[in-house]
């Protein structure tokens, strides 16, 4: 059986602001394929996360949690390329993923990021971004970043080059 290697890193926000600059940053880097898993209690910051990647990939409009609709896509005008943005809150396993079609997602032609991916953890595929948020003040929150297969260990090394020195761990 073959082993994933996986590497990361902590990067501490101190603003709901900085959260969206680094998903800024990072959803610059994404491409179809990639599956980016985000986890953490209600109000970590998760979707001011995916709405950094939204606005750093492209998307034509605003990204708004998916909550009650599970799948939100996001176009944008450059290439008409798809950012799948899922909640899988309400899901209660990977049959429930696999009931609704998500490894579709994975490959089609877009990226997918993924809130509670843990509630679907068996359907996800071996390689991934996993980005698990922790609340740490009023304001504050740790993201701790780990990257599943070489694709992921390169996406996560560009973005920490992206990061300004004095935080870049």
């Amino acid at each position: 059986m073959a082993t994933v290697a996986v590497s990361s890193f902590t990067f501490t926000s101190h603003h709901p602001t900085e959260t969206q600059a680094l998903g800024a940053s990072l959803g610059a880097l994404l491409r179809p394929g990639d599956v980016i898993c985000l986890s953490g209690d209600l109000g970590a910051g998760k979707t001011a996360f995916t709405q950094g990647i939204g606005r750093g990939w492209g998307a034509l409009e605003p990204v708004t949690s998916p909550t009650f609709v599970l799948i939100h896509e996001h176009r944008r005008d450059a290439d008409h390329a798809v950012l799948y943005h899922v909640d899988c809150y309400r899901l209660h396993g990977p049959s429930d993923a696999w009931g609704i079609g998500l490894e579709d997602l994975w490959h089609g032609e877009g990226f997918v990021v993924i809130e509670w991916p843990e509630n679907i953890q068996a359907a996800l595929p071996t390689e991934h971004l996993w980005v698990t948020f922790a609340i740490v003040g009023e304001q504050e929150r740790q993201l701790t970043f780990e990257a599943r297969g070489e694709r992921y260990q390169s996406l996560l090394s560009a973005l920490r080059a992206r990061l300004p020195q004095t935080t870049n761990p």
